[in-house]
């Protein structure tokens, strides 16, 4: 609902129909980046819908206030950060994953590295949620420790932790993959 304001005598409140219109303008470009991120994160198609969708209601409810404050892009990234975060602290999260048909027989064990980015990214999948949120802030969305701190709510020496167990976990899963097997750099 719009907040009303006062121009001299008259009150009136903010068009709903420009302020859906800027909302849509806003998430038709920026949609697509909020899905992949959420996808990085989750590892699940399906959930990542659920994390944006829940992002985008409250984004909405916020909107004229995030629009006015001037970052609606960091504000976004925050609510879906935050989103998730809540997610894998419930103590009754499910460990089911949404698949089209289910399978006669178990499924084959996970490849070995075979070279291609998509084998990274399923072991990134198989981190712990703190850390690949933090492997993915800071390599996917290339935010600073800091700026990583600050959107979790946690220190940077946590930050610094979390990613240094997440890079030790992917080395010894990925020995021979170039992009992890050096030293990580400092930002």
């Amino acid at each position: 609902m719009g907040h009303a304001m006062v121009t001299g005598d008259v009150m009136t409140t903010p068009s709903r129909s420009t302020r859906d219109l800027e909302f849509t303008s806003w998430l038709t470009a920026r949609e697509p980046a909020l899905q992949r991120t959420a996808h990085l994160l989750t590892g699940d198609v399906h959930s990542a819908q659920d994390l944006v969708q829940t992002t985008l209601a409250k984004l909405y409810l916020k909107w004229e206030h995030v629009r006015n404050a001037g970052n609606v892009d960091a504000y976004a990234r925050k609510v879906l950060v935050n989103e998730y975060r809540t997610a894998w602290r419930r103590p009754l999260r499910r460990a089911e994953k949404v698949v089209e048909l289910v399978p006669d027989v178990p499924a084959p064990e996970p490849p070995a590295y075979d070279g291609s980015h998509e084998a990274v990214w399923r072991f990134v999948c198989s981190l712990p949620p703190k850390q690949r949120a933090v492997v993915v802030l800071r390599f996917y969305e290339e935010l600073t420790e800091a700026e990583i701190a600050d959107l979790m709510g946690i220190s940077i020496g946590t930050v610094k932790s979390q990613s240094s167990r997440a890079i030790a976990t992917l080395r010894a899963q990925l020995p021979d993959h170039p992009e992890i097997s050096g030293e990580e750099t400092e930002r």
